[in-house]
């Protein structure tokens, strides 16, 4: 009797149900530009997608619940294995739950015709599975120094069921707090995800280049500033602390980030696009924090500013940085950047730049979100010309995962 060889498909299906990076990446990009679409297609066309919620804050709901916590999810699944040694979430176990992710978004989209609390339920299990999983990874392999990131998926678990609630009441108040929150929060995974990887790359790439890595430099001291002064703020945007307050803390929190972000020698990664990308993404949180101390402490900057320095700039630039590449080092291929994919670098951070311009005033409404939402779609579609080729194929260097 003679074996069969596997055909190409069923080793396509297997590569891309073997690490949690593989699909969830393809359905950050795929989603980012969709989730968009839709949005356009409410305000322009009547679309009627948002059931109960406010069309802005459907938007900000899908690319926050949907696009960016199946980013986080692709990353933090597949990073735990890398930190504890842990066998990867695979095969069944993680088809059910991008199963749990898939049934939100429909969920989501078919807002307008179900029941608000089966939306509800039925979104909030997936963030919920993420947080059980990477916990339970982390506990098992004793690693307790992770579970700080275990309670901020816990978090904004929480902050979605608040926003839900927030729909459901018709309460405008804690809707818009769950969605700082959610902001909040988010920022605070980037900064310590950020801190933890930039450097850490920058080092060894510099390394690996016969130059001297001692160049980044990253100082205890500092460290605990960013990070405390950062948490502190996202409480106190939330209690609703006073104007002055809140400026002067987020000041101190941007000039942190921005001094941790300076000692990380950002400027010797100049050649090196899968590095420099990540400096330049982690630079919008600085960006976004004074932006918002600036608003506080004058009241001169639209509100809107500094979310949008957050949102399409530090979330946009670096989920396409880190998934460029997380998906080379981890499908077993060199830590060059494909051919063409810079030009999805140039897009998101004209995305996001033509966005900030737009929310203070310096373009026209339509004109600006109208350029920046090409720009964001175009990025995500480089991306997935690119990389879902790498994503559904087995590893480069024939090993497994």
């Amino acid at each position: 009797m003679t074996s069969q060889a596997p055909s190409m498909t069923d080793s396509r299906e297997r590569a891309l149900w073997a690490f949690p990076f593989r699909p969830f990446f393809l359905a950050t990009a795929a989603y980012a530009m969709l989730t968009l679409l839709g949005w356009l297609g409410m305000l322009l066309l009547g679309w009627p997608l948002a059931g109960d919620f406010p069309p802005m804050q459907w938007h900000s709901h899908e690319m926050l619940f949907g696009m960016v916590s199946a980013a986080i999810a692709g990353f933090l699944l597949t990073a735990m294995c890398n930190w504890t040694g842990a066998r990867p979430l695979d095969g069944k176990r993680l088809q059910a739950l991008f199963g749990l992710w898939l049934a939100g978004r429909a969920a989501m989209w078919l807002s307008g015709t179900l029941p608000h609390a089966v939306v509800a339920l039925i979104d909030l299990s997936f963030l919920g599975a993420v947080a059980v999983c990477a916990a339970f990874v982390i506990i098992r392999a004793g690693n307790p120094r992770n579970l700080p990131l275990v309670l901020v998926v816990t978090l904004l678990w929480l902050a979605n069921g608040l926003f839900h609630a927030g729909v459901a009441s018709g309460d405008a108040a804690l809707l818009r707090g769950a969605e700082l929150g959610t902001v909040g929060l988010m920022v605070m995974l980037m900064v310590i995800i950020g801190g933890r990887i930039t450097p850490a790359f920058t080092r060894n790439w510099l390394l690996r280049q016969g130059k001297d890595p001692a160049v980044v430099r990253t100082h205890p001291w500092l460290e605990r500033a960013t990070l405390m002064s950062t948490a502190a703020l996202i409480v106190l945007l939330l209690a609703g602390s006073p104007a002055p307050v809140l400026a002067a803390l987020a000041a101190l929190s941007g000039l942190a980030n921005l001094m941790r972000l300076a000692g990380w020698a950002g400027w010797t990664t100049r050649r090196e696009p899968l590095l420099w990308i990540l400096h330049l993404g982690y630079a919008w949180i600085p960006l976004g924090l004074l932006l918002m101390a600036v608003g506080e402490a004058t009241g001169g900057i639209a509100p809107t500013a500094w979310l949008h320095a957050l949102g399409p700039g530090a979330m946009g630039v670096l989920i396409i940085g880190v998934m460029t590449r997380v998906a080379l080092g981890h499908t077993g291929r060199e830590l060059i950047l494909p051919a063409g994919v810079a030009v999805s670098y140039g897009l998101i951070l004209f995305a996001a730049l033509a966005r900030l311009i737009t929310a203070v005033g310096g373009l026209p409404w339509q004109l600006g979100v109208s350029a920046s939402s090409a720009a964001w779609v175009g990025a995500f579609a480089v991306f997935l010309w690119h990389y879902a080729p790498i994503l559904i194929r087995p590893r480069a260097d024939g090993r497994p995962g």
